[in-house]
This record gives structure tokens, C-alpha cells and sequence, in this order.
């Protein structure tokens, strides 16, 4: 019995629902938009974070680089605040190729391995016999052990070796889009490339590791660091240093000798601050991390403001619904109708509608994520976390909007109702 009157109440509501079916629609559409909001904007989050976790991970949790500068740089003083003096810009200088070059013959703590390396060009045109790509591809001269330190895999042939560095041998280890692009019938091993007019045999072919931020992976060649240094010639080039340690639990110690020997070939005295950065991958996914919580938390504020819009619309339909069917309740009453039935009936619409705004926020919602990921490469993951918390939010505003609306059209006197016109 319980059961038949539930299904009828189900149906009821579903009948009502039909009945104001644009009042319906703009109640989704306002629902949807506070839950696609909360789902597109975690998702698109989430898929930066994902993106550049992935990069940073790949270069192994015992890696640590030094660079010019560190994640944050200060590039003004107090804002011109009054009473204060403005602070001057801290300006580095580039890491010279005399000190990146020092740095990695002297360094030598036990178990290091040091890549050295730097990017000749991120617009340069490479040919085949008579294939040539489009003037972005990157081309990075560097050390034997710049792969292996950079998190690259090997998919065909060898990397650099130090007998390719030391003699300035013409090889190139090149990236999957740059052999699909030149070799695409073609097995590109012992093939000869050129950059920039000299030519290059292609010695291995990298795995494929994917873009950021338009910055393709795999559109590049490897070439011996002394080989590139005669091809880019500009002055007050950058150089990029990494240190992979064998062991991990050695990194703190290694990371600073490391301070201490750059700082010596920097000729720093002991009061003198640090003129370089040097940062651990764990370093940068932390701070990825602290970045994306910030985020998160305006992702949820953003949300629900407008999901507190969607309670106050979806309670305003419902008091409206009830107004208009006072006397269709009265009749139901004086037909013997509880007035927890009645109560039902109008939760039922509410829990409906709710999750209908829920599916339109949530499908919308991956739409807009998929599409932020695609714009700006990012690796993008269905969003089941930001899904679940939709269809739940949606739940918890039904049963929040429906609660004042359901009580009233229970407690309605039935013989009033029916004098309703």
C-alpha cells in the first residue's frame, strides 16, 4: 500500500513538474549554473594541477636545479607606502656558461650525476632532404646526462653519450612530433638532419611526453652542448643546471654543498645573499599544491554564492507551485490525503528539479573543463570528486528549499482550500 502511494506521489509530482514546465526549465537552468560553476571550475583546476605535478614528478623526487631565479621574486618595494622606502628590484645575474660549466666539473658529491644544458632556440626550422617543419621546433644543446635528469625515455636508439659531448660529435636525439613531422615513413636512425645549415645524424627518438602551456615536448632535438654553442651564438646566454642524486635521503646535504660551490664560483662573500635559486622538484609540485588549494577555495566560494541564488530560486517556485494548487490540495485532503503525503509529493518535485539542475550543471561543468584543458594543454581527468559533490549540493539544496514550501502545503486547511479560486 505504502509503495503504490509513493509511486503515485512520484508520479503526481512528475505530472506537476510538466505542468510548469518553463518555470521548470529556468529553475534547472539557474541550479545547473551554481553546480556547473563548482564542476568546471575543480575540473579545470584539477587538470592544471595534474599537468604540472606530472612534469615536475617526471624529473624524480632526488632531483634539484639551480636557476637564475627561484619560484617567487620580489619585483617592487612597498608600493610607494609613505614613511617607507622603496625597495629596489633584485636583479640576478644569468648563470654564464663559465659558471654553469665550473659548477659541473667541480661538484662531486658522492653519487651526483650533473646535466648542464641550454635552449639555443624554441623557433627553429629542421629539414630532411626536401621535408622541412614549420619554424617551432626547440632545439637544446646539452650534456650526456640531460635526459636521464629531465625525466626523457628513449623509444628508439641512444641518447647523448660523453665520447658525443667531448668530441663534439654531429648527432641529435629528437623529440616523436619532430619524427613524425620529418620521418613519417621513414625509420629515422642514421638519417641526417639539418638546423640551422649543419647537419646532424639522428642517433635516438624520445618517447612521447606531451605539451604545456604550448610548450611542446616533443617538438625538439637534443644536440652536444659545444655543437649548439657554435650555432647560437647570442650573447648573455642562460644556462640551466640539474644535480640527480643517487639517493634520496642524501639530497639535503648534497643540495647544500651545492649552495656552497655556487656561491664560491659566484665569488659571494659570507654576508652576501644567495644571487641564484636552487630548487627540488618536490619544492615546485608543493608549491603547485598551496597554489591549487588557494584555488580550490575560490572555486567553493564562487559556488556557493551561486548555488545560495539556486536554494532561494528553487524555494520561491516551490511557494509559488503551492499558492497556485491550494485548491487541488484541498481536494486531495478532503479525499482523505495525509498531510505527510502531501509533504511528499512537494519534496519529490523539489529532490526532481534538483537533480535535474544537477545533471545540466555537471554535464556543462566537464564540458567547460575539457574545453580549458584543450585550449591550454592541459592533461584532463573526468572529475569524479566535483561530480559526486554536485549531485550532492543539488540534493542537500532541494531538500533545503523544499522544506518550508512542503510544510506549508501539509498544514493547509482543507476547507479553505477548496473556497480557493
Amino acid at each position: 500500500m505504502k509503495t503504490s502511494l509513493f509511486k503515485e506521489n512520484i508520479k503526481i509530482a512528475l505530472g506537476s513538474i510538466k505542468g510548469q514546465l518553463l518555470r521548470t526549465i529556468l529553475t534547472v537552468v539557474i541550479i545547473g549554473i551554481g553546480i556547473m560553476s563548482l564542476v568546471g571550475i575543480l575540473s579545470g583546476v584539477s587538470a592544471l594541477e595534474n599537468t604540472i605535478s606530472s612534469d615536475f614528478s617526471s624529473m624524480g623526487a632526488n632531483t634539484f636545479n639551480i636557476r637564475q631565479y627561484g619560484l617567487q621574486v620580489r619585483v617592487g618595494g612597498n608600493g610607494g607606502a609613505p614613511g617607507r622606502q622603496r625597495e629596489k628590484t633584485k636583479i640576478n645575474p644569468v648563470i654564464s656558461y663559465r659558471d654553469a660549466k665550473e659548477f659541473v666539473d667541480t661538484y662531486n658529491y658522492p653519487g651526483s650525476q650533473n646535466a648542464l644544458w641550454f635552449f639555443g632556440s624554441n623557433t627553429t626550422e629542421v629539414k630532411y632532404d626536401n621535408i622541412k617543419t614549420d619554424p617551432e621546433v626547440a632545439v637544446i644543446g646539452a650534456n650526456a646526462y640531460f635526459l636521464s635528469n629531465s625525466g626523457f625515455e628513449l623509444q628508439q636508439g641512444r641518447g647523448l653519450s660523453n665520447v658525443d659531448v667531448s668530441n663534439n660529435n654531429a648527432v641529435a636525439v629528437i623529440g616523436d612530433d619532430l619524427k613524425k613531422a620529418l620521418f613519417p615513413d621513414v625509420n629515422p636512425l642514421n638519417k641526417t638532419i639539418s638546423i640551422r645549415g649543419s647537419k646532424f645524424k639522428v642517433i635516438g627518438v624520445l618517447k612521447q611526453k606531451g605539451s604545456t602551456f604550448g610548450n611542446n615536448q616533443d617538438l625538439r632535438a637534443i644536440i652536444p652542448l659545444q655543437k649548439a654553442r657554435s650555432i647560437f651564438t647570442r650573447a648573455n646566454i642562460n644556462y640551466s643546471i640539474s644535480v640527480l642524486i643517487n639517493k634520496k635521503e642524501m639530497l639535503d646535504g648534497a643540495q647544500e654543498d651545492a649552495i656552497l660551490t655556487f656561491r664560491n664560483i659566484r665569488g659571494l662573500n659570507p654576508v652576501e645573499s644567495d644571487n641564484f635559486a636552487i630548487l627540488k622538484s618536490d619544492d615546485l609540485i608543493n608549491r603547485i599544491s598551496e597554489i591549487s588549494s588557494y584555488l580550490y577555495i575560490a572555486a567553493w566560494i564562487i559556488s556557493i554564492i551561486t548555488i545560495f541564488g539556486s536554494t532561494i530560486a528553487l524555494m520561491n517556485i516551490m511557494l509559488v507551485s503551492v499558492s497556485e494548487r491550494t485548491r487541488e490540495i484541498g481536494v486531495r485532503k478532503a479525499l482523505g490525503a495525509k498531510s505527510k503525503t502531501i509533504a511528499t509529493q512537494f519534496f519529490i518535485e523539489t529532490v526532481v528539479i534538483g537533480q535535474l539542475g544537477a545533471l545540466l550543471g555537471i554535464i556543462l561543468g566537464v564540458f567547460i573543463g575539457w574545453l580549458l584543458a584543450s585550449i591550454f594543454e592541459l592533461s584532463f581527468s573526468t572529475p569524479w570528486l566535483a561530480m559526486f559533490w554536485g549531485v550532492t549540493i543539488a540534493f542537500i539544496v532541494a531538500i533545503v528549499s523544499g522544506v518550508y514550501p512542503a510544510t506549508k502545503a501539509s498544514k493547509l486547511d482543507p476547507i479553505e482550500s477548496l473556497r480557493h479560486e
